[in-house]
């Protein structure tokens, strides 16, 4: 049965028509997208036009230096995975950063970058799958990036938040984000001109190509990975420079790094709940927390999973701390065991978990058992004990939601759907202007992702050259009958699959509508060993936003959860979108918190 009538809509209309719909974290992107549909795009080419629009628009989120996952789902064809997510540098030993003093991967610097993945992916998808010519769907991009658009407040926030760093550390991030040595402030035009030259330099590749749509995409992904973006990011990044623990230090990225870089497609992990089967990466990612903790749920009534009561977040919540730990016991690239760890998605795995949930919170880290395999355990330190033994001196990776419930940003999402039926799910991120110095002339810097790996051998996620470290990029598509029928996803770091949970419950155990599912309260567990650094662990850790009611707050801390009681509207930044395989119906939802996030379509 549906949970209690869910709310109307509070902000936002659900969107529905027969045509084509968008949904991004921000309205520029969504528009453009929309724009690239109604000039006869596909859902493809929308995508790869939103996409570098993004790097514009929300440069504290994403940039060309970062990473991307993604999931395709062609009307025609079969859902896959598309594999931005870049590997460690051959020059990433774990011996290396040792000798270097170092205990753990920094947030920021060159030491934590991975070889850019985002920029190669969005060209694979246009390639294989687009229809439009590289030079018109770069073209947006182009524009924004020489026009300018006036800089949101989160944006502005976050330059501030760095701005004695790039004055005192990163000249050359000084020179492209502060005004008269001032952070912009919010509605302050802003482009990124060298940007613009390097996508012009990019598409004069594509000029020497000739006609022939994929041979010009392939010149500029080239140019890309074996031109003068590697060159130039490979020497900028050797000259030493400040890193999040404040010292100072080379990066070991090279230009041999990007060319032998290849984007994949590869399929998906898929598991069936409540009549719909959802879609998602496999171990490499986080994707599969999303699918563990459906599997533990599947076990409870609808009445123990709604949102909006104290059992229903309560079970919930153990049911992700669950999963969570079987994450940093056992996912990541290291070991190349993902096979075996299909173990963790059966359903006598996920009932024996599902046995494990009582009525008080645990504080206990408890990852299972998978046969052959034995958990690993990683560091699981306190905030307090971190603070006790770390100085932050720089920017700190992935500006993400906070154990106080504050958000300082994080990624970026965006899902497409086409009057044909193809769809996208990608989420976009790293590269943030916050992540590494600005490399001169190419108007970005690199990311930071390696800070997810750690210098443990022992680690499923540990360090070492040409291995992918555990993202947290976790794009969802979903299917009725071996069809697409819903793109969704979120920002969030290690919220991306929390945040997604409580909108499918919502959606396909409580009745909700995407829009309102979007727009009800939201909450995520902080008893991870956080994807971040510096990797805090909150034992009974929950974030909760205040709309749930204090009457719902009080029960819960009953229960033994460490409460954190966020604003009324500061958690989750989800956008979906849907179409129905039978009638061509399509609808829309995109988050209205921070007012930046919009759908488009008719």
């Amino acid at each position: 049965m549906p949970y209690l009538p869910p709310s109307p809509h509070l902000n936002r209309p659900l969107l529905t028509g027969s045509f084509g719909m968008v949904a991004t974290t921000h309205w520029i992107p969504t528009a453009v997208a929309q724009a690239v549909l109604e000039r006869g795009g596909n859902a493809y080419d929308a995508a790869v036009a939103a996409g570098f629009v993004l790097h514009i628009v929300e440069p504290h989120l994403n940039g060309p230096g970062g990473d991307m996952v993604a999931l395709i789902s062609p009307a025609d064809g079969h859902t896959q995975v598309v594999v931005g997510q870049g590997p460690a540098p051959s020059g990433a030993t774990r011996e290396h950063y040792r000798s270097l003093g170092l205990g753990s991967v920094p947030g920021s610097g060159a030491l934590s970058s991975t070889v850019p993945g985002a920029v190669p992916a969005w060209l694979w998808m246009l390639r294989g799958y687009g229809t439009w010519d590289i030079a018109d769907v770069l073209d947006y991009a182009i524009h924004y990036a020489e026009a300018g658009q006036p800089l949101g407040a989160l944006a502005s926030s976050a330059i501030a938040a760095v701005a004695d760093l790039f004055t005192e550390h990163w000249p050359t991030s000084a020179a492209t984000w502060l005004v008269d040595g001032n952070a912009p402030p919010p509605g302050h035009v802003m482009g990124n001109p060298a940007y613009a030259r390097t996508l012009r330099r990019l598409l004069a590749a594509a000029g020497t190509a000739g006609p022939d749509r994929a041979a010009r995409i392939d010149a500029v992904r080239r140019e890309w990975s074996e031109g003068f973006v590697a060159r130039a990011a490979a020497d900028f990044a050797a000259h030493p420079h400040r890193h999040s623990d404040g010292g100072d230090y080379a990066g070991v990225i090279s230009a041999a790094d990007f060319a032998r870089f290849e984007v994949t497609g590869e399929e998906p992990l898929r598991l069936d709940f409540r009549g719909t089967t959802v879609v998602k990466a496999s171990f490499w990612a986080q994707g599969p927390v999303l699918l563990q903790a459906l599997a533990i749920l599947g076990n409870f009534a609808d009445a123990d999973l709604d949102p909006s009561t104290d059992r229903g977040i309560h079970t919930i919540a153990e049911a992700l701390k669950l999963a969570m730990a079987d994450r940093d016991a056992y996912y990541g690239d290291a070991h190349r065991n993902h096979d075996l760890l299909r173990h963790l998605i059966t359903p006598d795995y996920g009932q024996a978990r599902a046995a494990l949930i009582t009525a008080e919170a645990s504080g206990q880290w408890r990852p299972g058992q998978v046969p052959g395999m034995t958990p690993y355990s990683p560091p699981l330190r306190t905030i307090a004990e971190l603070e006790a033994r770390t100085t932050a001196a720089a920017g700190t990776g992935e500006p993400t939601v906070k154990a106080t419930g504050q958000t300082n940003g994080d990624t970026v999402h965006l899902d497409v759907v086409d009057r044909w039926g193809n769809f996208v799910s990608a989420t976009p991120s790293g590269g943030w202007l916050q992540s590494n110095p600005v490399i001169p002339g190419l108007g970005f810097c690199l990311g930071t992702r390696l800070q997810m790996t750690w210098l443990d051998a022992a680690s499923p996620s540990a360090m070492a050259p040409g291995k992918r470290p555990r993202t947290t990029l976790s794009p969802t598509i979903l299917e009725r009958d071996g069809k697409p029928v819903s793109a969704l996803g979120s920002p969030g770091g290690d919220q991306q699959d929390q945040w997604q949970l409580l909108y499918l419950l919502r959606r396909l155990a409580g009745g909700y509508d995407p829009q309102q599912a979007i727009e009800a309260p939201m909450f995520h567990t902080t008893a991870v060993a956080q994807s971040f650094w510096p990797r805090e662990w909150t034992p009974r850790g929950l974030v909760v936003e205040d709309r749930v009611g204090a009457d719902v707050i009080e029960a819960l801390r009953r229960r033994g959860h460490d409460v954190i009681a966020s604003g009324p509207w500061t958690l989750g930044r989800l956008t979906a979108v849907e179409r129905d395989p039978g009638t061509g119906m399509v609808r829309a939802a995109a988050n209205p918190r921070g007012a930046q996030g919009y759908a488009a379509g008719r």
